[in-house]
């Protein structure tokens, strides 16, 4: 009897958008330390104000990744000019409760987060009666479940108005050839809606990935969650939260 086979493991597409030009947004409630993260990382110096909403206009720099392959290369070839990966980083205005619906300055910032491939999400875990937070007191879990909830919801009105632009060409008008992209938002609507789960939360297949790829949903991009966490915090290794 000969050897098993070995099991050859489905290469599934990257759900989001893949290429070497990439944005990422920094989100979170308003005064948890998203500009002063953008400042550090970026080498900038924009305003970092103890109030809400001290960025309206989001604040973009690009910043060099480092790479110790290309490093090696530029070392070992010695070219005329060096030009090494960029990633475009994206100061963005802090969401609060009902950003979805318009409250704060919310739409116009959540469809600059739509522009983004990817997201750091800055939550402050840190107690400081000079720092104001929007919400009265620090709860970085219920400030994470807020900023979540109001990014499901912006998608949850972009598949709605999808899936009917697609019911009256799809079902009504028997457009055969978009049936797959139908039923996939379908799928996705069911998951987004009813039982409340974000896009890359789900097993998706191949197929759907492709298809989810080109409608670019907030839920769907990849995300660092960043604690803002006090100085002490950091060297015990150790927070209430």
């Amino acid at each position: 009897m000969g050897p098993k086979k070995a099991e050859v493991v489905e290469q599934k597409p990257l759900i989001g958008r893949v290429g070497t030009n990439l944005k990422i947004g920094i989100v979170g409630c308003p005064n948890v330390g998203k500009s002063t993260f953008f400042n550090v990382l970026t080498k900038s110096a924009i305003p970092a104000e103890n109030f809400p909403f001290c960025t309206i206009d989001p604040n973009e720099s690009r910043v060099a990744v480092p790479d110790g392959r290309f490093d090696y290369l530029c070392e070992y070839h010695k070219p005329a000019s060096k030009v090494p990966a960029f990633l475009n980083v994206v100061d963005i205005a802090g969401l609060v409760k009902g950003a979805a619906s318009g409250q704060g300055l919310g739409n116009a910032f959540l469809s600059h987060i739509k522009a983004c491939d990817a997201i750091f999400h800055v939550c402050r875990a840190f107690d400081d009666t000079e720092v104001i937070h929007v919400d009265g007191e620090v709860n970085p879990v219920r400030d994470i479940e807020t900023i979540s909830e109001e990014l499901r919801l912006k998608d949850e009105e972009y598949i709605l108005a999808n899936c009917d632009k697609l019911e009256k060409t799809v079902i009504r008008g028997g457009d055969k050839k978009g049936k797959p992209e139908y039923d996939c938002l379908q799928k996705a609507k069911a998951h987004l809606i009813d039982q409340k789960q974000l896009i890359r939360m789900v097993d998706w297949s191949s197929t759907d990935i492709e298809i989810l790829n080109k409608h670019l949903f907030i839920t769907a991009k990849p995300i660092i969650y960043l604690v803002n966490l006090s100085e002490k915090d950091y060297i015990r290794k150790k927070n209430k939260w």
